[in-house]
């Protein structure tokens, strides 16, 4: 027995040893460097110009307010959205329904550089096809780019188009657990659809629509790819900078790495306390 244990940690050592060095030393060096101050030699130990400073700097408050902002409005809607998607796609009059299951999870494959630059094509205040159609329309153009609230409204869409799929596809592998004859009995009774979408289905799917939600919110906490390639770094005027996009610019454009450590710890602890609060509020109650 101990000859067989020995020989499966030998197999597991080189995992062990690359997890060590690329995944345990590098999160550890980063809690030491936030306590550091790093933009002069040699680097000394000043928590106060980094954990101190998070409270006073308005760039961080800012970028803050914005991410929490995105986490409030999209992952609501995003969610909403995909549990409808996913209703849609279970039914038994939708045809074709493997294609369009893969056309609504397609997004999250498509590169995120090339999809930001289609995105930068259909929101340009002159030749984009969005503000073609909103002419069309009779409504004003929009300039997209250079006014706060509608570059916001863009990074808001472009996450819910890019994610929806793939968490509707997650509730989906939910809504296919439940058992047939809970509608088939509901039927009998004479229970409307309506009503078995809010007290059979939506019940039934808390644990995978609470799955979605924490990884909807550690994903937003963490968004850097649309304000950054969309918006042009977070632009107007750091209007849609969120703590990815002022982690990175800490880090490797004014190169102030305690701080920017300071700032990761602080994202994922933030992600950490909405995570567990999701779970808290969506537990089980006797």
């Amino acid at each position: 027995m101990r000859r067989r244990t020995g020989t499966a940690y030998g197999f597991l050592t080189p995992y062990l040893l690359i997890f060590a060095v690329f995944w345990i030393w590098p999160i550890l060096y980063s809690f030491w460097l936030s306590f550091l101050a790093t933009r002069q030699l040699p680097w000394t130990f000043r928590p106060a110009m980094t954990w101190g400073r998070l409270a006073q700097d308005p760039a961080f408050l800012n970028a803050l307010e914005n991410t929490l902002l995105i986490l409030v409005v999209q992952v609501p809607v995003m969610i909403a959205l995909a549990t409808v998607l996913a209703v849609l796609l279970n039914s038994s009059l939708l045809r074709a329904r493997g294609l369009m299951r893969f056309a609504f999870f397609a997004p999250v494959v498509v590169g995120e550089v090339a999809y930001a630059a289609v995105f930068r094509l259909m929101f340009t205040a002159d030749r984009g096809i969005v503000n073609k159609v909103l002419e069309a329309a009779g409504l004003p153009a929009v300039d997209w780019f250079s006014d706060p609230t509608a570059a916001m409204a863009l990074i808001v869409m472009a996450v819910t188009w890019r994610w929806a799929g793939y968490n509707a596809i997650i509730i989906l592998s939910g809504l296919q657990s439940i058992p047939d004859d809970v509608y088939e009995a509901a039927t009998l009774d004479r229970v409307s659809p309506i009503r078995q979408f809010l007290f059979i289905t939506l019940p039934l799917l808390r644990p995978v629509i609470l799955f979605c939600v924490v990884l909807s919110v550690i994903g937003t906490m963490q968004l850097f790819a649309e304000p950054f390639l969309i918006t042009n770094r977070g632009g107007p005027g750091g209007a849609t900078e969120t703590l990815g996009v002022f982690l990175y610019r800490q880090g490797f454009t004014v190169l102030n790495f305690g701080y920017a450590s300071a700032v990761a710890y602080t994202i994922a602890a933030i992600a950490v306390l909405i995570s567990l609060l999701n779970l808290w509020l969506g537990r089980e109650r006797a």
